[in-house]
């Protein structure tokens, strides 16, 4: 019922001024217009409960999709346009509200599995720390151990250097003992030699020779070498020493003449032979005296036959004297 026909009079029935039996206006009934008037005001009522029951079937059934959500709003849209407005508004605040929500959500599934991830990661990488660390320690304590081996080794090392100094200063001791000893046989003998009363200087000399060779013996067996260069041989800077030009018939820069025999022992030389070297002076010489004398070299071989010769006869006489004298020695040992 709308709202014209609460106000209506002929619309419910009753007479109006105009309209009465007697031609004069004749008031309404207290209780039909009270009973119109709450009939006409309870019409809007019904409208807005109309207009609550759908939202109450609305809120009851909770929409789904979004045509479920466009036809609640088109039924709310029915009774009342400005509801209807209010709820779009908190329909699309809400839908707004949704993809926020559904885009943080996102972010967060994103975020947890990027965590997830580095978690992941984190563990990894403190494993091989703890592998990383376990080896360290292994290192050190291998680093420790070598240092501890060295520093033994280090003093067994010096012990041994020590040990081998002592050995080779022992083993000098008794080479040089070994050594003196010899060398004491040779003195004595060299001294018994000096004590012989004997005038014979035969046996004197053939003694001094039997030292001698004993004594290079000695020598020979100390591995030492007499240096004692021919006449004539190229001089050697680390084996010779030069000690003056002379006159010689060798080539110039030769050596003319040893006057100090050299020792070497093995490879080292201990006592450099002292040698004169030639000027080449009388070389020079004996060439222009070759030249000029040539004619006479018979002559000269004949003269040297004959003090040969002389010196034979002579010779030959003094054997037959000393064989008299042994023989008259002989006779009277008899």
């Amino acid at each position: 019922m709308s709202e014209d026909e609460g106000t209506n009079a002929s619309a419910q029935g009753v007479p109006s001024e105009e309209q009465s039996d007697d031609g004069e206006t004749a008031d309404a009934d207290p209780e039909t217009a009270t009973t119109g008037a709450s009939e006409a005001a309870a019409e809007p009522v019904d409208s807005d409960s109309n207009a609550a029951e759908t939202i109450d079937d609305a809120a009851g059934e909770a929409p789904e999709t979004t045509e479920d959500v466009q036809h609640i709003l088109d039924r709310i849209t029915e009774f009342d346009d400005d509801l209807a407005h209010e709820v779009t508004s908190i329909v699309d605040e809400t839908r707004d509200l949704n993809e926020t929500v559904t885009h943080q959500r996102e972010e967060l599934e994103d975020l947890t599995e990027r965590i997830e991830s580095q978690a992941e990661t984190i563990d990894q990488l403190q494993a091989k720390l703890e592998d990383a660390e376990a080896t360290i320690d292994e290192y050190e304590a291998e680093i420790e151990d070598l240092k501890s081996r060295l520093k033994r080794k280090q003093a067994d090392f010096q012990n041994y250097k020590k040990r081998a100094k002592k050995r080779q200063q022992q083993i000098k001791d008794r080479a040089t003992e070994d050594l003196v000893e010899r060398l004491i046989g040779v003195r004595d003998n060299l001294k018994r030699a000096l004590e012989e009363e004997s005038g014979d200087a035969e046996s004197l000399q053939q003694g001094v020779e039997m030292t001698l060779r004993e004594f290079d013996r000695i020598l020979e067996d100390e591995n030492v070498s007499e240096i004692d260069p021919d006449p004539g041989t190229e001089t050697d800077p680390q084996r010779h020493e030069v000690m003056m030009k002379i006159d010689s018939a060798h080539p110039e820069g030769t050596i003319a003449d040893v006057y100090t025999p050299g020792y070497e022992m093995g490879e080292k030389v201990i006592q450099n032979a002292q040698v004169t070297v030639s000027n080449g002076e009388l070389e020079r010489d004996d060439e222009s005296d070759a030249d000029a004398d040539t004619p006479t070299d018979d002559a000269d071989a004949t003269a040297t036959d004959e003090d040969d010769a002389d010196d034979t006869i002579e010779l030959g006489g003094d054997v037959a004297a000393d064989d008299a004298a042994d023989s008259d020695d002989s006779d009277s040992n008899h």
